[in-house]
């Protein structure tokens, strides 16, 4: 039997790249943060929207403080895994449509693991709550690199090629003409 895993869709950055906000961008008729949930709801027993609101959805606020970009959202969903007894969560960018089975069950495992070269896509062991909000007491350093330079995680390294990261409008129009 799978583990008990909480979904979380990080989406709380400024989409400066992309010049709006890219998680409502469309793709195939759909929001990118709707291609998102629909990744990790296969894997998940409940998915959470990280560092913004959206009414669809239940949203977790960034911690320790709002605007922390991708690891407060992670941050957030670390703590609410840990109260309520998940045993990890998986996480992907609301500009990442996509999360192949095989990827999935690859991150999926004992300790913290991370897609190489996509790095929000990841599986964090509830276990690493506390550990990533004192992180982010004493760092300055936000990133997720920085975050993943301090707990080694295991990197995957995806077997079908390249995953979309859609984070310019460019992305977005390569992405859907390869398809």
């Amino acid at each position: 039997m799978m583990a008990k895993l909480l979904g979380a869709v990080l989406a709380g950055g400024r989409s400066s790249r992309f010049g709006s906000d890219k998680a409502l961008a469309l793709l195939d008729g759909r929001q990118l943060i709707e291609h998102a949930v629909a990744a990790l709801s296969p894997y998940a027993v409940e998915v959470m929207i990280c560092g913004r609101t959206d009414a669809r959805w239940t949203c977790l606020a960034d911690l320790p403080a709002a605007d922390m970009g991708p690891l407060g959202g992670l941050a957030a969903a670390l703590a609410y895994a840990k109260e309520r007894g998940f045993a990890g969560v998986l996480s992907t960018g609301c500009d990442m449509p996509l999360l192949p089975d095989n990827l999935a069950k690859a991150l999926i495992g004992d300790g913290p693991a991370v897609v190489e070269g996509q790095h929000l896509i990841g599986y964090w062991p509830a276990s690493l709550a506390d550990r990533l909000l004192d992180h982010l007491a004493r760092s300055e350093n936000r990133s997720i690199r920085g975050w993943i330079a301090d707990i080694q995680p295991r990197r995957i390294v995806p077997v079908d090629g390249a995953l979309p990261n859609i984070n310019r409008p460019d992305d977005l129009a390569a992405w859907r003409e390869s398809r």
